[in-house]
């Protein structure tokens, strides 16, 4: 009875299983739209241009994190870059990422004002 009981309880975990990935793939599969950079939390978004501004600091390339800027969305670089520092500096980073995430701020202000 017990050997029974054992094997109808594993039969039925495998079709449970089996039936949740035909329904999970084949059936009714989670289908993404308009899911880009642009979508990201705030929170994402501000470890986005941290980790650009920790690459600009490394390499100096200013046109490389204008262009990562860029692909993450958003009105300018610049405000992106300014909307990252106003949350780093609610939500408490370190100094160190703060004054990484200023460069890349005050470099894309004097870019903003020499294209002018």
């Amino acid at each position: 009875m017990r050997l029974k009981r054992l094997a109808f309880f594993l039969v039925a975990i495998l079709a449970g299983i089996g039936l949740g990935l035909l329904v999970g793939w084949e059936i009714a599969p989670v289908r993404y739209t308009d899911s880009g950079p642009h979508t990201l939390r705030q929170d994402y978004r501000t470890d986005f241009v941290l980790m650009v501004s920790e690459v600009y600091t490394e390499q100096g390339d200013l046109a490389m994190a204008l262009a990562q800027l860029v692909f993450l969305g958003g009105d300018s670089p610049a405000a992106l870059v300014q909307e990252a520092i106003a949350y780093a500096q609610e939500v408490g980073y370190s100094p160190d990422d703060l004054a990484r995430m200023l460069v890349l701020a005050d470099d894309l202000g004097k870019l903003n004002l020499e294209g002018r």
